[in-house]
């Protein structure tokens, strides 16, 4: 993949108040969350999206103009463009702007910029956890009075938003390493919670995705820390002989942070700091991973000299995220949960955590695939993970930036689970659920794309 920045001057003389933006692909949440950053310093923003959506409405009340569509015009008076990294060279309004001597930059480029104004940057990477984990650092740091500035890919309910402008030293980011964003970034604090084989469509393989992690590893300055999960191979390959400070979390041996005296299906525990005791956490949500990214978030909360007991309170606080197993309603007396989970990894984390939160509970998994790309490369991955549920129903690939090439279809997963029934639509998937769950039974509508549309085809 190949797309080109313009501009002859850097983003820093354009990300000032007075000057017009035009963001394309502004409905989606890191760049929805930008655009009203930028709107809060002072300049006119605009913006245009495929669909009108929920966060459309939003940016639209707070005097934001949102056009459904992508046409050229719509770039006309702008002094700079911003695009999200799913908007190619091809995109009407890129062209226009190309042609009429606009710059255009990357979203990623503009949050790096924004970054630049603070002096500890917790930058939170991984192929899975990132929101999570970076929406329980802000609850710690905000529980500690630090007041930060945050931008995550998810909506946290204690923000109402996906963002926060704050006053304080410290920002918060969620670090995405598609087509390599967060080497625009600029962390004092780079957290690495796992790296796995994804996003395929941009990377060559693992190695290649390694690569990627370790620069973004090596954008801390000489007095940054490094923060990796020392339970993941892959993610301590990736750093090892940094010439860097580099702590580990995790559940194995050796690790700087670590947990103890577990109750309660690891939601609660005591956190230990390089052997000492640091404080004893009580997380509302239960699952390995969520304690996990539990001692991530503490890390980068010890490393910036935040209590134990602000990080207590705050885990304590977080209840979780937008679509991260949220409670969405009853169908038929069915309790339905939605989540985001859209990797095999993420899958076997969701669907076996399930299993502890409501033992003796049919478990009905509701999957959209997520990029044909992705369905492809770890077909046989879904295949074994779905198989977790005791129910699955497929309905057909989100396309997202993709188009067909590989001919294939999500019936064709269904074919290889045993009992799996294909839906080719939302409106098919929603008519078999509530046709088939009963009281006895959890549902979990799975994916990225659109899926989260069937739940309120089902609640009661």
């Amino acid at each position: 993949m190949s797309e080109r920045t313009s501009g002859t001057q850097p983003i820093s003389e354009y990300l000032v108040p007075g000057k017009h933006a035009h963001l394309v692909g502004i409905g989606g949440v890191s760049m929805s969350a930008l655009g009203q950053v930028l709107q809060g310093r002072g300049m006119v923003i605009t913006g245009s999206d495929q669909q009108r959506s929920a966060v459309t409405d939003r940016l639209e009340q707070g005097g934001i103009p949102v056009a459904i569509g992508h046409r050229a015009e719509q770039v006309k008076g702008a002094d700079l463009v911003i695009r999200t990294a799913a908007v190619h060279d091809d995109n009407p309004e890129i062209l226009a702007a190309h042609e009429a001597g606009i710059p255009v930059f990357e979203r990623a480029q503009s949050w790096g910029e924004l970054m630049k104004n603070y002096p500890n940057a917790i930058c939170i990477a991984g192929t899975h956890g990132k929101t999570t984990t970076s929406s329980m650092t802000t609850h710690i740091f905000l529980e500690a009075q630090r007041d930060p500035t945050v931008m995550i890919g998810g909506f946290l309910p204690a923000l109402n938003a996906g963002h926060r402008v704050g006053q304080g030293d410290v920002i918060i980011a969620e670090s995405c390493e598609y087509c390599n964003s967060f080497l625009n970034f600029y962390p004092t604090v780079a957290v690495i919670l796992n790296v796995e084989a994804d996003h395929l469509d941009f990377f060559k393989d693992l190695d290649d995705i390694k690569k990627s992690f370790r620069a973004f590893a090596e954008l801390t300055p000489a007095d940054g820390t490094v923060i990796v999960s020392g339970d993941d191979a892959n993610a301590m390959d990736t750093v090892a002989g940094i010439d860097r400070r580099v702590l580990t979390f995790g559940l194995g041996e050796g690790c700087d942070i670590t947990a103890t005296n577990f109750t309660n299906h690891w939601s609660s525990f005591d956190i230990l700091v390089q052997g000492t005791y640091y404080c004893h956490v009580d997380l509302p949500l239960v699952g390995r991973h969520n304690c996990t990214n539990a001692l991530a978030a503490a890390a980068a909360a010890w490393v910036l000299d935040v209590s134990g007991e602000a990080v207590a309170a705050g885990l304590s606080g977080f209840a979780g995220v937008g679509r991260r197993m949220e409670y969405k309603g009853l169908c038929n007396g069915a309790t339905v949960y939605d989540n985001y989970d859209h990797h095999p990894s993420e899958l076997h984390a969701l669907l076996s955590s399930i299993r502890e939160k409501a033992p003796g509970k049919r478990v009905v998994a509701a999957f959209q695939p997520h990029t044909y790309t992705r369905t492809q490369a770890f077909f046989d991955d879904f295949v074994r993970e779905l198989q977790l549920a005791d129910q699955v129903y497929l309905t057909e690939i989100y396309a997202a930036r993709e188009k067909n090439t590989l001919n294939i279809s999500a019936k064709a997963l269904a074919d290889r689970i045993e009992g799996a029934q294909f839906c080719p639509t939302l409106d098919d998937l929603a008519a078999a659920l509530k046709a088939n769950v009963t009281a006895d039974d959890v549902v979990l509508t799975i994916g990225a794309g659109s899926i989260t549309q069937v739940c309120p085809k089902i609640v009661d």
